[in-house]
């Protein structure tokens, strides 16, 4: 540290202890701060950046990272200090995502003057919804018919090239971009954290989402397949200046409570970094036919959400008293009508995809038909002969025949709030 003023010999002393003490004082201070002095890489390696789960392999721990992503969102001042930041979005709003070249100098020189492809998605952060994302979306795509999760705001965005949004991945998009230029692009986010909660009886906590970005080179066939960098951060997502009262409630929070308590959390910053991590893993079941025009080089990672090829399509109508008329009265006609002349009636089924043909994706399908929780079934049976109501097993599922028709009717079960599924 370099002083201007000079200072008599006995004062040199006394200065050249303090400068040391002050210099011991700053020695860790751009660890517990991250402030602005510091580079990126310092600031990336803090706790507060990090996942409390890492699935980065070994080898990449200390890798430069080649492109830096940053969402123009402030971050939660609720969050412990070793805790991933996790940073709140309003449903429908357009975000900017800045697109950095953070190469050094003679880096990955394969790309300069080239295109490269990024993949944007909107996923589960919690692993239990993970396990079930394609049943959960499609249940979205059910209630929201026409709507996707996530867009791009094309006239707000800057720099992007060719921007896409395949019709059958609603939470995936995807553009070119020239790191050498100036990239942001602005996203809406249209689901809310709310609609994937187990039960919805109002005030309950939200499930979180994850903002990924994997990134892609071309190879020698000129396909954006080559994997070069993926990263994320914690969202969630709240009706319209939700994001806006749930922030203003954090901060209030923590600012009651006590200086030696606060010293548990991180601060609130301006903007989110997204943290490095795994590329979205390979799906087995992705359909490699690409949509007309929608270039599908990057099928292996892509979600894949709407593109099952289904093991098994059954179709099912939901009985009513209503529907149980209107057939009374169409057997009559047809008992009056011995040429087959219909009455005008007609029943609408739904179509119901299963892939691993289990009782329990049974069960979710159709508690998402009746937009209820898979607990408040209680079994599934199928009328057998006689009237006899049989109970629905994995291999009983594995033996109905291909776009076979059900009418589904209820029946209240003992347990409160539960019901029975019978299959006629």
């Amino acid at each position: 540290m370099a002083w201007a003023l000079k200072l008599p010999l006995a004062d040199e002393v006394i200065e050249s202890g303090l400068v040391q003490d002050f210099d011991a004082s700053l020695s860790g201070i751009g660890q517990e701060l991250g402030a602005g002095a510091y580079s990126m890489s310092d600031v990336l390696a803090l706790p507060i950046f990090k996942q409390e789960e890492s699935s980065l392999p070994p080898d990449n721990e200390n890798k430069i990272l080649p492109f830096q992503y940053v969402l123009c969102a402030a971050t939660s001042p609720a969050v412990k200090l070793h805790d991933e930041t996790l940073t709140y979005l309003n449903q429908g709003q357009s975000y900017e995502i800045r697109m950095l070249d953070n190469r050094k100098l003679g880096e990955l020189p394969e790309i300069n003057g080239k295109l490269v492809k990024s993949i944007f998605r909107v996923v589960f952060h919690d692993r239990r919804l993970q396990y079930t994302e394609h049943q959960q979306l499609e249940g979205w795509r059910w209630n929201r018919p026409g709507d996707r999760i996530l867009d791009i705001d094309i006239p707000m965005s800057v720099g992007i090239i060719d921007p896409r949004a395949n019709p059958n991945q609603l939470n995936t998009v995807e553009f070119l971009w020239d790191p050498a230029k100036r990239t942001s692009v602005f996203i809406q986010v249209h689901c809310i954290s709310t609609e994937f909660t187990m039960r919805k009886h109002g005030g309950e906590k939200g499930v979180p989402f994850r903002v990924q970005i994997d990134t892609f080179k071309e190879n020698e066939n000129g396909e954006y397949t080559e994997h070069l960098h993926s990263a994320s951060c914690q969202i969630k997502v709240f009706k319209p200046k939700g994001a806006d009262r749930k922030q203003k409630t954090d901060r209030e929070k923590m600012e009651k409570r006590t200086p030696h308590e606060k010293e548990k959390y991180q601060p609130s910053y301006e903007t989110t970094i997204l943290t490095e991590c795994s590329p979205w893993p390979e799906i087995t079941y992705v359909n490699n036919s690409p949509s007309p025009g929608f270039n599908s080089s990057h099928n292996n990672f892509s979600l894949g959400e709407g593109m099952v090829r289904p093991r098994l399509t059954i179709y099912v109508c939901q009985e009513s008293l209503q529907l149980r008329e209107q057939q009374q009265q169409q057997q009559q006609q047809q008992q009056k009508h011995e040429d087959g002349d219909s009455n005008g009636t007609f029943f609408v089924y739904h179509a119901i995809y299963l892939e691993e043909l289990t009782a329990v994706e049974l069960t979710e399908k159709i508690a998402q038909l009746f937009s209820i929780s898979p607990c408040q079934i209680s079994q599934i049976y199928k009328q057998g002969p006689t009237g006899i109501h049989v109970l629905i097993s994995d291999e009983m599922i594995q033996n109905f025949q291909e776009e076979a028709c059900f009418i589904l009717d209820t029946m209240k079960a003992e347990t409160n709030d539960s019901y029975h599924i019978i299959l006629k």
